[in-house]
């Protein structure tokens, strides 16, 4: 059963830190690419960063130097460290394979986890 659980979001002022992650069951993590996306109200959802398996990461230009993704993969978990945090940053943060995982021919996603930024 596949399964993608994030956490660490929260309510935090601008200027500030959060590290979210991303704990994956049901796929085979190692050579996936892992991909944080994020929604925020009555917008699309956008890719935030991505990490190959060999630890090759790409950023949104809205987001590069703030944020940091990582992996690992003994813990099938995948990271995103975020600093210096702006209103802008406030939305539901996801992760994902790239290409999304599909499940009876539709992307599956996990709950997310709500990120809040206050100016």
């Amino acid at each position: 059963q596949v399964q993608l659980v994030e956490s660490g979001g929260g309510l935090v002022q601008a200027g500030g830190s959060l590290r979210l992650s991303c704990a994956a069951s049901g796929i085979i993590f190692s050579p996936s690419v892992m991909v944080w996306y994020r929604q925020a109200p009555g917008k699309q959802r956008e890719l935030v960063a991505r990490i190959t398996s060999g630890g090759r990461t790409d950023y949104a230009v809205s987001v590069k130097d703030r944020f940091t993704i990582s992996r690992d993969n003994a813990k099938n978990t995948v990271y995103l460290q975020m600093n210096s945090l702006k209103s802008e940053d406030t939305a539901v943060y996801y992760c994902n394979e790239d290409p999304p995982v599909r499940l009876r021919g539709y992307d599956y996603w996990g709950q997310g986890t709500q990120v809040t930024v206050s100016s």
